[in-house]
């Protein structure tokens, strides 16, 4: 079972980049980039989902 999800108006908390190396920084930006692949990934599921029903409730 997966753990309910956080609230929407939490936001997390940016990070002080001022302090993060040029390689911590390389590697912060490819964790952001795996995250936004995620989301999207969630986005196309729930896309498709959402025109499998629209399709079969127009039947």
């Amino acid at each position: 079972m997966e753990d309910p999800e956080e609230p929407r108006d939490v936001k997390p908390k940016p990070k002080d980049l001022e302090v993060l190396s040029i390689e911590a920084l390389g590697e912060y930006i490819a964790e952001l980039e795996a995250e936004i692949a995620r989301a999207r990934e969630a986005i196309a599921e729930k896309s498709t989902a959402r025109q499998d029903a629209e399709t079969v409730f127009k039947k």
